[in-house]
């Protein structure tokens, strides 16, 4: 358990770190690139600035997110705050959905009035630093994702991502007007970038929303917890999985069958025996065993789930 506690408590450091970390990038380099988009008149520069302003608001809500989540459970959240995280994901997807729409309008009205780029060069060295200062920021954040599964840090792992992808299309759209001289490239970019953050947008909500509405996971996750459970010699069955994101943390809820013959005390201890396996692939998970005894008549949630199926089917 001790072992648990300061495996936890480190990867609540690592996230106030990646966190701040985060926000000081997104600081720093919307200021450089508001430089670079003053001096070169670059649309697709001004769109990454913009993108960078967001990161600002986003990062922050991600500090504040991962403040609460990190908070031990109370007589009020007795699950526990992680789920704080997922609204922090899904208030970041409307703010990379609001810069979408507005790169996207400007990005069409410069298509029809063209405005000329200067200083491609000034641009270039600028768009290099960002580029560079954003994949050293990924790196870190995914290390920390892995470790905590904290959805805020993934999702703004992911923001920052798309940032790779635009630093990446915006120095080669200035490589195309400054040797070739075709403004309209600048516009072209700035619009495909708005399009691929609505997309983006799009992702972490439907992610974010999954756990706040407790979807089930994967079947991956739900297979590897039923073999776990029927590993132990005793487990005669399991029905009536399941499980949940709390935001951090996996729950797991199941009927365990038994031998009814069982003493309660014996039943008790066996039941604790699967838990300690399960926990020991998920360490922080809450699990939730109710026992019956092998073969009992009873109304079951996979059952009832099955007919709900079949009724929808038929015409």
């Amino acid at each position: 358990m001790n072992n648990i506690l300061q495996q936890q408590n480190k990867i609540n450091k690592l996230k106030k770190i990646a966190t701040i970390a985060s926000l000081s990038l997104a600081t720093s380099l919307c200021l450089l690139k508001a430089f670079a988009a003053w001096y070169t008149n670059s649309l697709a520069i001004l769109s990454s600035m913009i993108d960078s302003l967001t990161d600002i608001g986003a990062s922050f809500i991600t500090v504040i997110a991962v403040k609460i989540s990190s908070q031990d459970e109370s007589f009020s959240f007795r699950y526990g705050y992680g789920k704080a995280e997922s609204i922090s994901a899904l208030t970041q997807s409307a703010f990379i959905a609001g810069s979408g729409f507005f790169i996207l309008y400007d990005g069409i009205h410069r298509f029809i009035s063209p405005r000329p780029i200067e200083q491609t060069n000034m641009g270039l060295l600028i768009m290099s630093i960002s580029l560079l200062a954003t994949i050293g920021l990924i790196c870190f954040q995914r290390y920390v994702g892995r470790l905590s599964n904290s959805k805020a840090i993934q999702a703004d792992s992911a923001h920052y991502l798309v940032d790779v992808l635009t630093n990446a299309s915006i120095i080669l759209s200035l490589i195309v007007v400054g040797q070739f001289k075709i403004s309209w490239f600048d516009s072209l970019t700035a619009v495909i970038i708005s399009l691929y953050l609505l997309y983006n947008a799009y992702k972490i909500a439907k992610e974010a929303i999954f756990v706040l509405m407790d979807a089930e996971l994967s079947p991956d996750i739900r297979k590897q917890i039923k073999e776990i459970v029927m590993s132990s010699p005793f487990a005669k069955g399991i029905h009536d999985l399941r499980t949940h994101d709390l935001g951090g943390k996996y729950m797991f809820e199941f009927h365990l069958e038994l031998d009814g013959d069982l003493p309660l005390s014996a039943a008790h201890d066996m039941t604790e025996m699967v838990e300690d396996n399960i926990w020991e692939a998920y360490p922080n998970a809450v699990i939730i065993i109710h026992q019956d005894p092998v073969g009992v008549e009873e109304e079951r949630l996979d059952k009832k789930l099955h007919e709900n199926i079949k009724k929808k089917r038929k015409p």
